[in-house]
């Protein structure tokens, strides 16, 4: 079941939709029935039941949408398997010790070049590190005594162990020829179809945004921040909208770092480097895009779980920046602002559920003629005008969806304004803003 059809919860044809993903994975949003496992395993290996104890780690771990874990126990020994990304992570546990390795890539010839690479990311791993094996395979290991395993140490050593292991697998493998792939039996391959429209998405997106600052050269030296505002909102709706591995994953990573870096470089400055990689991006050809473009499923996610008032919080500080360059015609500018905000959001943060729905939702009617190429059948803009019923209903059915968990959750859409793309976006976070989500899980 794809997102967009756990949303509407319904088989009527209308909302038959594709089975595509959309914004980072979080492992944050688990079940009560999820948290009393985990519960129940730091209970258990305080009592030194540790088999017990390691059962409800993996049931906590384990997310039935992803089927990312799977484990058994022959003997006295717990085998696990968990799939993070294209890397599949193969563990055991026995009386004494927990073993967790994955492979990242096989070494076809010796090379100085990876090896010192590796070398010096072992400095900065806490739990893990990398290490050559007796088949010639670049891998990261995790190895621990048993009674020092408890599922705190051994979540963070999984989550370090496994989120490394996928980011550098595909950098390594770009970079040094004399790598090979492996586990590649643990990505989904999507049709040419959708990497087509995601390819041709990538490219307009950033060609549009490069061809509005190369034209007014008094746009990009008379706002520097309004043109930080286009260049990174255009890096999070990428990141969010077509989901990338490998290459663009970390040219992305690297626009954000580089612009939120503590150093002396002024905005104009900043601005100046994150075209200069926008510009490479768009020089990639086709086959190197198509070939990270893939379906993967996940155990960990990267991004930080935040309450409501973290979201308010940073609405509240950004919305009205909007506003001058709206009453004076900027109008591309004034709806990066908007975009900013949620793209920033879900790239860095794991918001409440309700919000993430509604940033997504965000995101399909502002960017309606991507989702209809996808394949998404529901109409929120037609001849270029918003149409207010669909957006509402739309809003109303992530409402009935989510109430249960949050009993006070009421968009207000009585406020909403669908004059303009600017108007609505802005009317859009307002609404977001004084979303009441008071959870009845704790």
């Amino acid at each position: 079941m794809g997102f967009f059809d756990r949303i509407f919860n319904t088989n009527t044809p209308e909302y038959d939709q594709p089975n595509i993903k959309f914004g980072r994975y979080s492992d944050a949003y688990k079940s009560a029935e999820q948290y009393a496992h985990w519960e129940s395993s730091l209970k258990l290996f305080d009592q030194k039941e540790y088999a017990t104890a390691y059962d409800h780690f993996f049931q906590y771990l384990y997310n039935e949408d992803e089927e990312n874990v799977s484990w058994n126990r022959e003997g006295d020994i717990l085998y696990f398997k968990i799939l993070q990304g294209s890397k599949l992570i193969t563990g055991e546990i026995d009386e004494k010790a927990i073993r967790v390795k994955t492979k990242v890539a096989q070494v076809k010839a010796p090379g100085v070049g990876f090896m010192r690479r590796l070398v010096e990311k072992n400095y900065d791993l806490k739990y893990s590190r990398f290490a050559i094996d007796e088949s010639s395979h670049i891998v990261l290991v995790f190895n621990s005594f048993l009674i020092d395993g408890s599922p705190y140490k051994l979540y963070y050593a999984l989550k370090e162990l496994s989120t490394q292991a996928d980011k550098i697998d595909d950098l390594l493998l770009d970079e040094f020829d004399v790598l090979k792939e492996v586990d590649s039996e643990c990505k989904t391959e999507i049709d040419d179809q959708q990497k087509e429209v995601k390819y041709n998405f990538i490219i307009r997106q950033i060609e549009e945004v490069l061809t509005y600052l190369e034209k007014d050269n008094i746009i990009l030296n008379e706002y520097p921040g309004g043109v930080a505002y286009l260049l990174l909102d255009l890096c999070y709706k990428l990141d969010c909208l077509t989901r990338p591995e490998g290459f663009m994953m970390e040219s992305l990573e690297r626009i954000h770092r580089f612009y939120f870096a503590k150093n002396t470089k002024k905005t104009v400055q900043r601005n100046v480097a994150l075209i200069k990689e926008f510009r490479k991006l768009a020089q990639r050809s086709k086959e190197e895009y198509f070939k990270e473009m893939y379906d993967v499923s996940a155990t960990f996610g990267i991004t930080t779980s935040v309450e409501q008032a973290k979201v308010v919080a940073f609405i509240e500080g950004e919305i009205h920046n909007m506003d001058w360059y709206h009453e004076n015609g900027h109008d591309e500018i004034a709806l990066a602002v908007p975009g900013y905000i949620i793209g920033y959001c879900m790239f860095n943060y794991a918001v409440p559920k309700p919000v993430r729905d509604l940033f997504i939702l965000y995101y399909q009617i502002i960017e309606s003629e991507y989702f209809t190429a996808l394949g998404f059948t529901a109409k929120y803009v037609d001849e270029g005008k918003l149409q207010k019923r669909s957006i509402k209903q739309a809003i109303e059915i992530i409402t009935k969806r989510h109430r249960q968990d949050f009993p006070n959750l009421d968009p207000n859409t009585r406020n909403l304004d669908f004059g303009s793309k600017q108007s609505f976006a802005k009317s859009y976070l307002l609404m977001i803003h004084q979303l009441n989500l008071y959870s009845t899980i704790s």
